[in-house]
């Protein structure tokens, strides 16, 4: 079993957003080896909201229907999950999911991860348009 990068032999459950899906082709990074890089041994880990959100979003024109369809792609190579709910938007269920899965959440999208950072949910968020950090309240 591989190792995360503090030596720990468990895997990092990630759960990924919609728009951390679509990083890959908004800022031209590599998520996976980045998310490696970061973290060692990780699972990479998607809502089926989050793939119903980002397959709305393929069906148009432009550089974000672009975005969502190479985050389609990347969702392929993730777990897909359920989230248990019913109620609320993504985000609210995203939230309650890493709450429950002990996870840490890749996202860029502020009022979420402000969200998470308020129940002491790590967030991986990228830093400089560049590299992926950890941010932990």
């Amino acid at each position: 079993m591989a190792v995360d990068r503090d030596g720990n032999p468990h895997r990092v459950t990630v759960l990924l957003d919609t728009n951390a899906l679509m990083m890959p082709s908004q800022f031209r990074i590599d998520l996976f080896e980045e998310l490696r890089e970061l973290l060692g041994s990780y699972e990479p880990v998607v809502l089926a909201e989050v793939v119903n959100e980002l397959t709305r979003l393929s069906t148009g024109h432009g550089k974000d229907a672009a975005a969502a369809r190479l985050g389609l792609e990347m969702s392929r190579k993730c777990t897909l999950v359920e989230s248990g709910s019913d109620e609320g938007t993504v985000d609210e269920r995203i939230s309650a999911y890493a709450g429950r899965h002990r996870g840490m959440v890749l996202t860029n999208d502020r009022a979420l991860r402000n969200q998470l950072l308020t129940q002491r949910i790590p967030v991986i968020s990228l830093k400089n348009q560049k590299k992926l950090d950890v941010i932990r309240r």
